[in-house]
């Protein structure tokens, strides 16, 4: 197992402070589209009580004239502490944005800077203000106007290979004053695909004073703790490797705190969380939330024999109750098949 340097350790060890904000984690859940809701949320939450949160990211210019906000924006008294992640353009409406997502509870309000979708970049939002830094400045001095929480930015490092400009974008936020920024590692034309670049998230926190946070690739505790290692960055944004996994935010922030790492979710305790997590996406969406929760499901059923039959009868259900059954069948023939592997250790033994 990797082992922090004692300085890291030590400031790791320490809330993360984010303006007027402390938060008792460095290890932050990512926002992510069409899966961080509340339903979701309130999973990472049970095995991270400290972590900060995010919602799903919200359209600012589409909520200006509705009377009751998206249920994305629907956050949870005892969920916090809570980030609500905006996008936008215009900082006009991302300033009126922010002043709902505080009268909604938000703790701190995150500005997308790096989602790489076409359908967002090409409107001018998500990674397109890196080629766009005067407005991007601009957007973020507006909105810490705007509201008396933090204002914090996501980001990437770049557009592509030939526009790596995240010191200098950096800076500006600071400068603009956003009071934390998180940065994934790889640039917008890389959207998910080769290794995050790591190192550049390491020289955007020797550059800046805020806290600097690293993202990409944290798809456990090990990697946590070798991007920790590289970056010296004040904390991880845990994304794709809570997919189907919410615990790993809780067990990323344990090993910081306890210096031990957590036996993982076996495959009969990640199916009986997407159980459950089936049944509240049903409960809270109806049959909206029945359709969502096949892909979640999907991620759940990994890494067993069976697992990709399951995946597909799973991507089927049209009800609750099949999904459920679907579930509990699977995890009886896990238990059955781990009670005979145990009856053929101990026979061997004797």
């Amino acid at each position: 197992m990797l082992q922090l340097s004692p300085q890291l350790k030590a400031r790791l060890s320490t809330p993360l402070k984010i303006g007027n904000v402390e938060v008792n984690s460095r290890v932050l859940q990512s926002p992510l589209s069409g899966v961080t809701d509340l339903v979701f949320r309130r999973l990472v939450r049970r095995y991270a009580p400290d972590s900060m949160l995010y919602t799903e990211m919200v359209h600012a210019s589409q909520i200006q004239h509705v009377k009751t906000l998206p249920k994305i924006m629907e956050v949870d008294p005892n969920e916090r502490p809570i980030s609500i992640q905006l996008f936008d353009c215009r900082s006009h409406f991302l300033a009126q944005a922010a002043q709902k997502a505080v009268a909604e509870g938000a703790d701190t309000v995150d500005l997308n800077m790096g989602c790489p979708v076409n359908k967002i970049t090409r409107k001018g939002g998500g990674s397109s203000l890196l080629r766009q830094p005067e407005l991007a400045e601009e957007i973020v001095r507006e909105v810490v106007k705007a509201v008396d929480v933090p204002i914090t930015v996501k980001t990437r490092i770049g557009w592509d290979d030939d526009e790596i400009t995240i010191l200098e974008f950096a800076r500006r936020m600071q400068d603009a004053g956003a009071k934390m920024i998180t940065v994934h590692g790889r640039t917008r034309a890389q959207g998910y695909t080769g290794q995050a670049r790591w190192e550049w998230i390491g020289k955007v926190k020797e550059v800046l004073e805020i806290p600097v946070i690293a993202n990409g690739d944290i798809f456990s505790v090990e990697s946590a703790l070798r991007c920790l290692q590289v970056t010296g960055a004040d904390g991880v944004m845990c994304s794709r490797g809570t997919l189907g996994y919410p615990f790993l935010v809780g067990e990323v922030d344990y090993f910081l705190k306890m210096g031990e790492i957590l036996p993982p979710a076996t495959p009969v305790e990640r199916l009986e969380c997407a159980k459950e997590h089936l049944q509240a996406l049903a409960a809270y969406k109806g049959q909206r939330g029945i359709y969502q929760a096949r892909k979640h499901m999907a991620w759940y059923a990994k890494g067993f024999v069976g697992a990709s039959e399951l995946r597909g009868e799973l991507n089927q259900v049209e009800t609750s109750q099949q999904g459920v059954d679907l579930l509990d069948k699977a995890i009886e023939k896990l238990v059955m098949g781990y009670e005979e592997l145990e009856e053929r250790e101990i026979a061997m033994t004797q």
